[in-house]
């Protein structure tokens, strides 16, 4: 029994050290911007400028963004191409095989990724959000970047100028007898045309409209739900009373 124990400690702690050896690193908690509609509406035209080339989002409707506070007539002046109509689903114009051809894939559609890409380490907003803010210089790949979050991944960093370009730094320590290389943070090689601090709220805001995205009644069915459970609470203190009273008078 004491041998299967020790095997086991020593399997799990192989395991973590591989784990700690990795280029992946925790995911950054996202801000909650579903409510806030001038950060969706921010955030869809992050999407429309920078996602939509390659990006589509079949099952999303251009007019349906007057659910964040957009008019018909801004949609058509801020986020048309000119051969769109307002009540055409987002696709983008890009020729999948082309697509294979440059990126190894075709651009996944991005209709409900927020939805799709939660994990161990959070939800799919937290992975979109610490993923869009950790690409980095790899010119050993041949879109010349490299993402810290999805390592290899076949997909440029489209938002750099805003950004700027930078490199993650690393400490060497010991783990389980091992040398393992552990995330540290950020060097800036060149600036962007944003902040750090604008960059990570640019983030934000096209997170926010992708969680948006992927369930557009999701706070109205929240503010129903409530409504729906304050009723039934009212509903049962009723109920109880009533029963009270019903057999009050049974023995």
């Amino acid at each position: 029994m004491k041998k299967i124990i020790l095997s086991l400690a020593l399997f799990l702690g192989v395991v973590s050290g591989a784990q700690a050896s990795g280029d992946t690193i925790a995911w950054d908690k996202a801000p909650n911007k579903t409510n806030d509609l001038a950060a969706l509406q921010n955030g869809a035209k992050i999407f429309v400028n920078h996602c939509l080339n390659c990006h589509s989002a079949a099952f999303m409707r251009y007019n349906r963004l007057k659910d964040i506070g957009l008019t018909e007539q801004q949609i058509k002046d801020n986020l048309l191409f000119t051969t769109e109509k307002v009540g055409d689903t987002m696709k983008a114009n890009i020729d999948p095989k082309q697509a294979k051809e440059w990126f190894g894939a075709n651009p996944p559609d991005l209709t409900v990724i927020a939805r799709s890409r939660a994990g161990h380490g959070g939800t799919g907003a937290d992975y979109l959000y610490t993923y869009m803010r950790t690409f980095y210089r790899d010119e050993t790949k041949a879109t010349g970047w490299n993402n810290l979050v999805f390592p290899n991944v076949g997909m440029p960093h489209v938002l750099w100028e805003l950004q700027g370009v930078r490199r993650p730094i690393y400490d060497t320590v010991e783990e389980h007898g091992h040398e393992v290389h552990v995330f540290k943070g950020w060097e800036q090689v060149t600036p962007g045309t944003m902040t750090p601090l604008q960059y990570d709220q640019a983030m934000g805001d096209l997170v926010g409209y992708l969680q948006w995205m992927a369930e557009p009644a999701q706070n109205t069915r929240v503010r129903i739900g409530v409504w729906v459970l304050m009723f039934l609470l009212c509903f049962t203190f009723i109920a109880w009373r009533l029963n009270a009273s019903f057999w009050k008078d049974i023995k």
